[in-house]
């Protein structure tokens, strides 16, 4: 049985090759064990690259957008299934209701506000499902660093902090969502 992962990133590529050679790595091996994608719908970017990529190894893709976006931004064309939210705040309801995990690859503050999201919803008890950051020549580094910071002033316990994995190895990542308790 397939299983579903949520993966949040950027509408853009970035500058970073290295960011999409280990973009396309982790693809391959998520697929290879049979996730299906959800993702936000888009064309463009890090989102664009993993539609096409879990398409292309035979794979389900479930975009979720916002209707403003299917109108202003480019959405993908060959989409196993779009659904079509009213607003953010719906279509994250969405993603957390349909997946099973949750992948952040490098993006912006899109990407931020999801992953905080999730990670919530799971301190909170209101899901359990794993929360993962996939820190690619150390790109999520700081955001760990501030989480920390949270930690030190009694802000963010540490047990809730641990509730995010982060792992820069693409089968190791892959491996933590599996055990996730």
């Amino acid at each position: 049985m397939s299983k579903k992962v949520c993966i949040f990133c950027g509408a853009r590529t970035g500058n970073s090759s290295e960011i999409v050679e280990e973009t396309k790595k982790l693809v391959k091996l998520l697929a290879n064990q049979e996730y299906d994608l959800v993702y936000g719908g888009g064309n463009g970017g890090l989102m664009g690259l993993i539609a096409d990529e879990f398409l292309a190894h035979g794979r389900q893709v479930i975009g979720i957008r916002p209707s403003i976006l299917l109108s202003e931004e480019n959405s993908h064309g060959g989409l196993t299934e779009m659904i079509s939210t009213e607003d953010m705040f719906e279509r994250k309801k969405n993603m957390v209701e349909v997946s099973d995990s949750f992948i952040a690859l490098p993006g912006g503050v899109g990407t931020l506000d999801e992953i905080l999201d999730v990670m919530t919803l799971n301190k909170i008890n209101a899901i359990h499902k794993p929360m993962a950051l996939f820190d690619i020549n150390g790109f999520y580094t700081k955001l760990t660093k501030l989480l920390d910071t949270f930690v030190e002033f009694g802000y963010l316990d540490e047990e809730a902090k641990s509730l995010l994995i982060m792992e820069n190895d693409a089968s190791k990542l892959i491996e933590e969502l599996k055990n996730y308790k």
